[in-house]
């Protein structure tokens, strides 16, 4: 049996595969175990500088696999421990320092589209399908999906979302503003890898730290997120990389 999810490090790449097809990449127990540890582990390796996240098969996720809940799940407190896992792992990845793209195809769906929400550019293929669809199984929206979703499209296109049984082009996705591309089905992966270099191939620390500051900054005040960009300029102004970028500028 081949694990649920793979992590794969190469050149300052990490590449997180959700490797359940048969499922839509579904999660159960193993697959929340796996993904909360292998999230931690590509966001805390040193030797990391860029993050894609993609998926086996023909859909993206499809959230939790319904059907193993119905098998192995006895109660609702089961259900939230699993969540609580799978949530580690969106933590890791929306609390580092390190960019994620997103390499989605197929359908998103459910906790499937926290699981996309995790990632900071997020591309899509031409025939991709995204939306909630938890109350169709008398659910709440779970995996980040409340927490980031009206932040990224604005709460009434989150309402929509979350309170029907819409399921977004790919197109109206780009629109809405929850994805960054859309490319045809086979060049969503090289896409992803494509905007994975160039953040490589630049001041990479320097992007992850422009991440941290905007994923962060809901929990902060304005002075203080003012404070704290002032820091982080500071403290990006005395890096090698920095100084050597800005030496190179000043001599054109």
């Amino acid at each position: 049996m081949s694990d649920p999810i793979l992590l794969h490090v190469e050149d300052g790449l990490a590449r997180i595969t959700l490797n359940r097809p048969e499922r839509l990449n579904a999660f159960n127990a193993d697959a929340a175990r796996a993904w909360a540890g292998v999230t931690r582990e590509a966001t805390s390796r040193d030797d990391v500088g860029a993050i894609i996240l993609d998926a086996a098969g023909r859909s993206f996720c499809a959230g939790g696999d319904v059907r193993d809940m119905a098998e192995t799940m006895g109660s609702g407190a089961d259900i939230t421990a699993l969540a609580e896992v799978i949530n580690q792992g969106i933590r890791s990845l929306t609390e580092s320092a390190i960019p994620v793209v997103a390499a989605a195809q197929g359908t998103t769906a459910g906790g499937g589209l926290g699981i996309l929400m995790a990632s900071d550019y997020a591309i899509v293929g031409a025939n991709s399908k995204i939306g909630s669809l938890y109350a169709n199984i008398g659910l709440t929206p779970d995996l980040s999906v409340t927490a980031q979703l009206a932040r990224a499209v604005g709460e009434r296109r989150a309402l929509q979302l979350v309170l029907h049984d819409r399921m977004l082009s790919a197109d109206e996705a780009l629109a809405w503003g929850l994805v960054a591309e859309v490319a045809a089905g086979d060049a969503v992966g090289a896409r992803a890898n494509e905007i994975a270099q160039f953040w490589l191939s630049g001041a990479s620390g320097a992007y992850g730290q422009a991440k941290r500051l905007i994923r962060s900054q809901p929990t902060r005040s304005v002075a203080d997120q003012l404070s704290e960009e002032a820091r982080s300029i500071g403290a990006a102004f005395d890096t090698p990389e920095a100084q050597a970028r800005i030496r190179a500028f000043g001599a054109r």
